[in-house]
């Protein structure tokens, strides 16, 4: 729900429905029309809100628990430090450097042939 998702947000920043409405050049009534749910902030304010308080529109619309955007290389780098944390994996992920090439190369095909039959 937005009302909670903005009042969460604005919290979390430390900021003030006061301070929250001078930050984005609106009233204090206003955000708390917003938050109480009793109005809804246009298109624009929307972004503004989100900009302000630093969190994607998706997450004041309750579309998603992620606050922030992260950019593609961000995700990627965080899906890797999940695999290499991942207790299960781990002796095989310390292990792969050690190997051959010729045997890295056939573990390179084998994959390309999952992904392809769609089994990953």
């Amino acid at each position: 729900m937005l009302s909670h998702r903005l009042k969460v947000a604005r919290k979390s920043k430390k900021l003030t429905q006061e301070q929250l409405a001078i930050k984005v050049q609106t009233t204090k009534g206003t955000i708390s029309n917003y938050e109480n749910g009793h109005s809804t902030p246009s298109n624009e304010m929307l972004v503004l809100l989100a900009k302000t308080l630093n969190v994607t529109t998706d997450y004041l619309l309750d579309n998603t628990d992620e606050t922030i955007q992260l950019s593609q290389q961000e995700k990627e780098e965080a899906e890797f430090q999940a695999f290499a944390n991942n207790p299960s994996l781990e002796k095989w992920y310390k292990e792969l450097p050690k190997s051959k090439e010729e045997d890295l190369e056939k573990l390179r095909k084998m994959w390309e042939i999952l992904k392809d039959k769609g089994e990953l």
